[in-house]
């Protein structure tokens, strides 16, 4: 009856947030301020839905539903709805809000429609509050490097349309290029201290828990080099060789990794938890 329950509850997210993106799109090309109410109130229940699904997987397991790929696909996909509605209700930017949930869309179909493993990997003795707090900031990171991913693909169509003044009434809900850039920075450095701090208590733990560990497995290689990268970008772009569209190509560039790493990097990894 439980998985039952869960089930309907994945497929009515899931009819929800394909809705909502139906009259999100009315709305940015049309015009239509019902049509964003709308959107707007199906992505909030979309929230409440996956927030519902989290609460219930915590009851189930005793544990806060973060310790497997799938859990974490979920946890990643409502941190992207959250901030789909703060934007909609703080910064009021229309196409920011639309790309972000069409990424959480992406992420929710997946873990929708991916198949079930049990997390029985994760021993008790393994769990503990240095590993929840590590997968946290490290999704955390995720999410604000998400966030540098929009507005790096926005910065680059307003440059774009400015370049070549095709400017239309389409593009006049769009942020300033000054906003889209400064945005890009504060979540990008958001992102940086987020993630180092993941990975430093992520090595604590597993140095403290686990029996053997290699530094040649995928997934410290892959989140280290994600780290260096950044940090390079950040020295990079303070010194003034890195700026414009190329800054923003990088960043896009950067993402397309992290999301690799978030996938490829655990299925590869031979300690790591996520599976």
């Amino acid at each position: 009856m439980a998985d039952l329950t869960m089930t309907r509850l994945y497929e009515v997210m899931i009819v929800l947030y394909a809705i909502s993106l139906v009259f999100y799109f009315t709305d940015y090309f049309y015009k239509q301020v019902r049509a964003r109410r709308i959107a707007f109130w199906l992505v909030s229940f979309v929230w409440v839905i996956q927030s519902a699904i989290i609460l219930l997987t915590f009851v189930e397991t005793k544990r806060f539903p973060i310790l497997s790929l799938y859990e974490g696909i979920l946890f990643y996909s409502w941190l992207l709805v959250t901030l789909s509605i703060i934007l909609h209700c703080i910064a009021r930017v229309d196409l920011p809000v639309f790309i972000i949930n069409i990424l959480g869309f992406v992420f929710a179909s997946i873990f929708t429609f991916m198949p079930k493993r049990p997390t029985g990997a994760v021993g008790e003795t393994l769990i503990s509050e240095m590993l929840f707090i590590h997968i946290s900031f490290a999704i955390l990171s995720y999410a604000a490097f998400t966030l540098t991913f929009v507005f790096a693909i926005l910065y680059l169509v307003l440059y774009r349309l400015l370049k070549q003044k095709k400017w239309s009434y389409l593009w006049t809900r769009l942020p300033s290029l000054q906003q889209t850039s400064n945005w890009m920075n504060i979540s990008f450095f958001v992102g940086i201290p987020m993630l180092f701090i993941s990975l430093i208590l992520g090595f604590e733990w597993a140095l403290l828990t686990l029996e053997s560990l290699s530094i040649f497995d995928a997934k410290i290689i892959g989140s280290f080099i994600i780290l260096v990268l950044y940090c390079c970008i950040l020295y990079v772009n303070r010194k003034g060789k890195l700026t414009g569209t190329n800054y923003a190509w990088v960043h896009i560039y950067a993402y397309l990794l992290v999301v690799v790493n978030f996938f490829l990097g655990s299925s590869l990894s031979r300690f790591h938890l996520w599976y």
